[in-house]
């Protein structure tokens, strides 16, 4: 494996020196020394080296010489998706072997290794992560997955006291994460088109240093940053000395795009045509090095897989590996071995797998179209609830108009918090989710476990707002699921009203 070699002030050849940001733990923590022995070996130029260093079980123990994966064929039906749903496609078999020829071999996936990840998969990941973002100086390691990805970062920045910056309405298991040890968070203003860049300029006057977003169907709104935003929010990261942590697990969930009657049989051809109705990345834009974007599998082929991955500038990627090093140990062998045969020449190859993702897009594209129709029929009939057209991701956002309940209640504004007007639709949402739980047998996410807590550092908006009004809502399901869910939101609806 590269060692990675950083120059005095800790930047990589192009990028500015963004050292000042790193935590106190990050600077103190020293590298594992037994991995850097791993290091040695690995590097070492004798063909019959005899390693009597390590503790790694011999891999004639191992017990497996072959795995195999079903998976479908991707070149063989227009839409592999939905052949592979209704059983009426082609499979395709992977094998990973121990002692015949393959991407990834078990006898090399399988020993100890160091926190990037295994050479193989990591490569493989670099090339697509070049091809789909283009990214500047920048080096991939492995994670455990999103959560595993994004809390190791929020420690190589987070110290007791900090402030950093989220959308006003932010996933729970992620902001909690920093809270143990301090760090506290600011959420910015939003509106249907995410972060308004205006008003994070105007809280950067109090010096927030990280920035933590989700652009492309955020969750809970499902909102996505236009490409003018981003621009804007990265020319305002420079500008203020930001970190950018580009959280993106629904990056190719992206919908209403234009669909040709003939999509390209060239492979290099297709992945441009693919990759071209993507919009770019905060990554993509990165010339400093203060963006540090995290991807994962969860969403595009499964939870469970527990596998991602980091891209971020040589002294970040270098830090965390450290971390790693000497905590979780970087992800397993299986997942690994298994993303590297399907994107190698055994398996799908990038341009397969671009396939499954088109065809996955367009998926949840028409469960969203049917949620959205099944909505507009049973639940915004009532009067009580609007509903919006999300451009990505797997969410929407139900606002419920709680100013028609006969028990409404809204208080003189006082000025004591300009977060949240002084009105009774927090009880009110507590109630309406109660109900639709316990009498019609539906639940959905209430928005108060999304908003982020008012923070006396900054003032958020200049006039009182509600946000205790909303209800988050997945399509991920099956439109049986998706058509009963919102009948018995509408009868929900009218019932609660009618209280």
């Amino acid at each position: 494996m590269e060692e990675l070699q950083i120059n005095s002030n800790g930047t990589d050849n192009g990028d500015i020196d963004l050292s000042h940001h790193l935590s106190d733990e990050a600077r103190n923590r020293v590298a594992n020394p037994l991995k850097d022995i791993i290091r040695v070996i690995s590097e070492c130029p004798v063909i019959d080296l005899i390693s009597m260093a390590n503790g790694d079980p011999h891999h004639s123990l191992y017990p497996f010489r072959q795995i195999m994966y079903e998976v479908p064929s991707v070149q063989d039906a227009p839409d592999p998706v939905t052949s592979w749903r209704n059983n009426s496609g082609l499979a395709q078999i992977i094998r990973s072997y121990k002692d015949k020829e393959c991407a990834l071999s078990i006898r090399d996936a399988f020993p100890y290794s160091r926190a990037a990840g295994l050479q193989q998969c990591r490569d493989i990941l670099t090339d697509f992560t070049k091809l789909m973002f283009a990214p500047p100086n920048h080096h991939v390691m492995l994670t455990l997955g999103n959560s595993d990805g994004i809390t190791k970062v929020f420690r190589l920045f987070g110290e007791k006291g900090d402030h950093f910056l989220t959308d006003e309405f932010s996933f729970p298991s992620m902001t909690n994460s920093p809270l143990a040890y301090g760090v506290k968070w600011v959420g910015v203003k939003m509106d249907s088109g995410g972060i308004i860049p205006e008003e994070l300029e105007r809280i950067l006057r109090r010096r927030p240093r990280v920035l933590y977003i989700v652009p492309v169907g955020q969750n809970p709104t499902g909102s996505t940053l236009t490409v003018d935003r981003r621009k804007k929010i990265y020319a305002i990261a420079q500008r203020w000395d930001l970190i950018i942590m580009e959280d993106d697990p629904y990056y190719f969930l992206q919908y209403d795009i234009p669909q040709t009657n003939c999509a390209p049989t060239d492979p290099d051809e297709f992945i441009k045509n693919f990759r071209s109705t993507l919009i770019p990345t905060f990554l993509s834009m990165d010339v400093d090095g203060r963006v540090l974007r995290i991807d994962t599998f969860s969403k595009v082929l499964a939870p469970g897989m527990r596998l991602g991955w980091i891209t971020s500038n040589k002294l970040f990627h270098q830090k965390l590996a450290d971390y790693t090093d000497s905590s979780t140990q970087p992800p397993h062998a299986f997942g690994q071995m298994f993303v590297t045969e399907m994107l190698s020449e055994h398996g799908w190859k990038v341009e397969g797998f671009c396939r499954w993702l088109k065809s996955l897009r367009l998926d949840y594209q028409n469960r969203r179209d049917f949620l959205l129709d099944v909505f507009r029929r049973e639940v915004e009939s009532t009067g009580y609830a609007s509903i919006n057209r999300p451009e990505a991701g797997m969410f929407v956002w139900i606002e419920v108009f709680f100013e028609r309940h006969p028990r409404f209640v809204r208080e003189q504004y006082s000025g004591d918090s300009p977060v949240v007007a002084r009105t009774n639709t927090e009880q009110l949402l507590k109630e309406l989710f109660e109900r639709l739980m316990n009498t019609q047998g539906v639940v959905f996410i209430p928005s108060s476990t999304f908003a982020i807590p008012e923070n006396p550092l900054v003032v958020l908006c200049l006039t009182p707002r509600q946000r205790n009004r909303f209800l988050r809502a997945t399509f991920a399901g099956t439109e049986d699921i998706i058509e009963k869910g919102m009948i018995r939101l509408g009868n929900g609806l009218r019932e609660f009203f009618q209280d």
